[in-house]
């Protein structure tokens, strides 16, 4: 296998030379292009960075004992390493490369620290397009000079993204707008640097079979010409606005078709603090807790009940601003151009699973994941989902916060796990592709506001997915007895949940101090009872028929979460069951 990636490496290097000496000749009388616009440059510089990577795991590893403290601290190294070269790489290559690199750097919960930490730069630095090439995209689809089309035009952009970058202008007629246009390259390169990819990852995959990423060219080659169409993001601002109209606090750009093309996209202009800026938001007077609430309100309504979702929801394209006249946070939601459809059969088992989730009802969660293709893998798909440990799942995702040693855990886990990991983002819809990024991405701005894990998200997508199986029951039977049944049904479900918000906002005021009385946790008889479905559960996990590697991540999960903060109930039982067990 060696001998495979020294050959790629070598082969890289005929390809630079032949490069450096073809592009010097060609640049010596053209100071306008860049190298990059040479194909043979970037396949030879993917193609060498892919083969040094590759050579650094498989040797830097050799001779290492698998499982010791040495393997995990070189195998951290060579990730990071690894990871620094791939965003070397992708800045370098720029366009779909830093597109790619930014998906990978959002799985916060499902790749190696190491990655997420390098890649998450690439939101910010992305490179820009210049003046001139600015006005040859706008000339060549607008078929006007910057100045006929605007009083002002800013040169610095408002931002700069991987396909695009924002400008402030005026036009003549006085409105201030937002113009958003497309790299000029990147059309033309995008196609050709998918190809790219997918050969260099089955190159790859032949080296280190159990390396399963191919889940990635795909999204991007089914994804990237939906994003590279401007005229189709427009539409997608369109329905969402439409479809979420009845939160006052959620803003849209309008966007101005008579001026907006397949490259160039023209919208009403608004500004604000990115989402996870605390700093501007104590600054404003903006309360945290709530504008994190409507978030998920935003979130849980576009999953669970519409099946239509904004799966870019990183810090720069959700703004927010406090509205002058009723005080209130406005959540200005940017960059419609990637959207995930659920399909109905996909987005009820969703809304089931996540319904077991926050229940901690273990067999119907296993239920649920396993109809949405995590098979044996199960437990980990879970934890994935949720980013809690499985002793948190186990327990109930609601009934405690997240705690920094689980956190830790988690990231560590994913380095653990990456080779489940993958495959199971290999098995998994591709619809789960998307909402497991953008599960992570509003997990990072929670975790900036810490407000992460609070029961109030938990208690909107209890309400979305009572909403969205109640309507779907309806749509099944012509009963009207049978709708009103349902109806009742929800709205009884609706009215408990209201409730028991209530009831936690009545016990976290001062009032609630008096009122509330606080009751310790005894050794009941139905918390032993738990403790006995807890033990029968952890007994079934570590046994059940799975291939080795599935098996043994059961087993070390299941005994590693016995260190934790459990109760002495539950302890109590683990230990008799490991006793009887041995």
């Amino acid at each position: 296998m060696a001998s495979v990636v020294i050959g790629m490496a070598r082969q890289a290097l005929k390809i630079f030379s032949l490069a450096a000496a073809t592009s010097g000749v060609y640049l010596y009388g053209n100071k306008y292009v860049d190298p990059n616009d040479f194909g043979i440059i970037r396949v030879g510089r993917a193609i060498a960075t892919t083969a040094v990577i590759t050579y650094d795991y498989l040797t830097s590893l050799r001779g290492v004992p698998h499982g010791s403290e040495e393997y995990d601290y070189v195998k951290s190294q060579v990730h990071l390493r690894s990871a620094e070269r791939l965003r070397d790489l992708c800045c370098a290559n720029r366009g779909t490369f830093i597109k790619v690199g930014q998906h990978l750097g959002a799985l916060d919960y499902l790749l190696p620290e190491e990655y997420t930490y390098t890649l998450k730069v690439l939101h910010s630095q992305a490179p820009q397009s210049s003046m001139q090439e600015i006005k040859q995209v706008i000339q060549e689809d607008l078929g006007k000079e910057i100045k006929e089309l605007f009083v002002s035009f800013e040169d610095t952009p408002l931002g700069a993204a991987s396909l695009a970058q924002v400008h402030k202008a005026v036009l003549q007629d006085g409105r201030t707008v937002a113009v958003k246009v497309q790299h000029p390259k990147v059309q033309a390169q995008s196609s050709k640097d998918i190809l790219l990819m997918e050969v260099l990852l089955l190159i790859v995959k032949q080296i280190f079979p159990d390396f399963e990423f191919m889940w990635l060219v795909e999204e991007a080659k089914k994804n990237l010409p939906l994003e590279l169409d401007f005229l189709n993001e427009g539409r997608n601002a369109e329905q969402v606005a439409h479809m979420l109209k009845h939160f006052d606090f959620l803003k849209v750009p309008r966007i101005f078709w008579e001026l907006s093309t397949r490259r160039v996209l023209f919208m009403e202009f608004m500004e604000g603090g990115q989402v996870n800026d605390r700093a501007y938001m104590e600054r404003n007077g903006i309360d945290v807790n709530e504008l994190s609430r409507n978030l998920g309100k935003l979130y849980s309504e576009m999953i669970f009940v519409n099946g239509f979702v904004h799966c870019d929801p990183h810090p720069g394209n959700v703004l927010v601003k406090k509205c002058p006249v009723t005080g209130k946070a406005h959540i200005i939601l940017l960059d419609h151009g990637l959207y995930q459809v659920l399909t109905e059969k996909f987005r009820l088992d969703y809304c089931r699973l996540w319904q077991s989730l926050i229940k901690a009802d273990m067999k119907q969660v296993q239920k649920y994941s396993q109809r949405l293709g995590a098979g044996d893998l199960y437990p980990l798909f879970a934890c994935m989902l949720t980013a809690r440990s499985w002793a948190s799942v186990s327990r109930g995702i609601d009934r405690s916060p997240v705690t920094a040693n689980e956190d830790v855990e988690i990231r560590t886990n994913a380095a653990a796990y990456l080779p489940q990991i993958t495959q199971l983002l290999n098995n998994v819809p591709r619809q789960m592709l998307l909402l497991l990024k953008t599960n992570d991405l509003l997990r990072g701005i929670e975790s900036a506001l810490h407000t992460r894990a609070s029961a109030s998200s938990f208690l909107n997508m209890s309400r979305c997915c009572i909403r969205a199986i109640s309507r779907y029951q309806r749509s099944r039977t012509d009963s009207l007895y049978r709708k009103a049944q349902i109806s009742f049904t929800e709205a009884l479900s609706l009215w408990q949940i209201n409730l028991y918000e209530l009831y936690l906002r009545l016990k976290g005021s001062q009032l609630g101090n008096w009122v509330v009385p606080s009751f310790p946790v005894t050794a009941s008889a139905s918390l032993q009872q738990e403790g006995k479905s807890w033990r029968k559960e952890l007994s079934s996990l570590c046994n059940a028929p799975s291939a080795g590697s599935v098996a043994a991540l059961h087993k070390s999960d299941a005994e590693r979460l016995y260190t934790q903060d459990l109760t002495p109930v539950y302890r109590d039982y683990f230990y008799s069951w490991k006793q009887t067990s041995s």
